[in-house]
């Protein structure tokens, strides 16, 4: 005699071997990834004890504070090489998607951590119009331009693997807000050297904290819609519900939940009243094409023959 319902669980790999979000896609590119996130990582630190030395030598607060910009990115480069080693160690029994999780936690690190500063930036500015900081434009001049040459080839590096993952992505922005903030500072140095006008320097950093506030934004909002997981903003959850309810035998679809687990890795979970229990395959096998066709790897598919609406008063408001 046939069950009164049954479940499956349509997945397009073995779950025990999920490391990361790039093993969903793109695992060819993970070495390059890792060598860029170290290369990058290199190029900051040394470019922070010169700008500590530059500023230092110069009187230069704009160096001192892009400095200190520079120790937040050395951070966030080690966090992102930290979690690119940490997804890759292999699912435990009680964490069944093994660390995927981590690389969302340090994108909305490492957004908040951009937004501070770019807080902080905006303060300081502030102040340096009420009281203006006499500098040595001309090693102002010259510590700013290694830092801008420096910070383009860290871009260039990171530019090809930032949309890796939402992780990664967060390290690129941190180097691309140095980039800008280079750029202002060499601006300003400039302007400070041949005319003296002290104003150029906080003007520049408000403009370079402008360009990165929009992005360092959109990362924390991603970031937190996915651990509020909330559905990927690419799939209509009606979309999900009208493919599912299209399957020849589907009767009704209920208590549908699409979220991202992590960077290019969608779940998704629904009941199905299917009243003919020999249409249950042919139901699970189309609901695994069509989903996929969607982007949607991870497919559960509870099948039911009755309504269970007793049993499930919460799924049926």
């Amino acid at each position: 005699m046939a069950h009164s319902q049954s479940h499956a669980h349509v997945h397009l790999h073995d779950d025990s071997h999920v490391g990361c979000a790039h093993d969903h896609g793109i695992h060819g590119k993970r070495p390059s990834v890792t060598r860029a996130l170290q290369i990058a990582l290199g190029l900051t630190l040394a470019l922070m004890v010169a700008e500590v030395v530059g500023g230092l030598m110069s009187h230069s607060l704009a160096l001192l504070a892009d400095a200190g910009h520079m120790l937040t990115d050395a951070g966030a480069l080690g966090l992102s090489l930290f979690v690119a080693w940490m997804c890759r160690q292999p699912s435990r029994p009680e964490k069944t998607y093994g660390y995927l999780r981590w690389e969302i936690l340090a994108a909305l690190l490492n957004g908040a951590t951009l937004l501070l500063i770019s807080f902080w930036i905006v303060w300081e500015a502030i102040g340096r119009f009420r009281s203006p900081v006499p500098v040595a434009g001309g090693q102002m001049l010259v510590f700013a331009a290694i830092g801008l040459i420096v910070n383009v080839i860290a871009v260039w590096i990171l530019h090809g693997v930032n949309s890796a993952s939402l992780n990664v992505r967060g390290a690129y922005l941190h180097v691309l807000g140095d980039l800008l903030a280079s750029g202002g500072t060499l601006v300003a140095a400039f302007i400070v050297r041949l005319s003296g006008w002290l104003a150029a320097d906080p003007i520049a950093s408000l403009v370079s904290t402008v360009l990165i506030i929009g992005s360092a934004w959109r990362l924390v909002r991603e970031a937190v819609d996915v651990l509020l997981e909330a559905a990927p903003p690419h799939i209509a959850l009606e979309a999900v519900r009208g493919r599912l309810q299209s399957i020849p035998g589907v009767e009704s679809v209920h208590d549908l939940h699409v979220w991202t687990v992590t960077s290019g890795v969608v779940a998704m979970s629904a009941h199905a009243i299917v009243r003919q229990p020999e249409h249950h395959q042919d139901v699970l096998e189309r609901a695994h094409d069509l989903l996929q066709e969607m982007g949607i790897q991870h497919v559960t598919v509870q099948l039911e023959r009755n309504e269970m609406y007793e049993r499930e008063l919460h799924l049926h408001p």
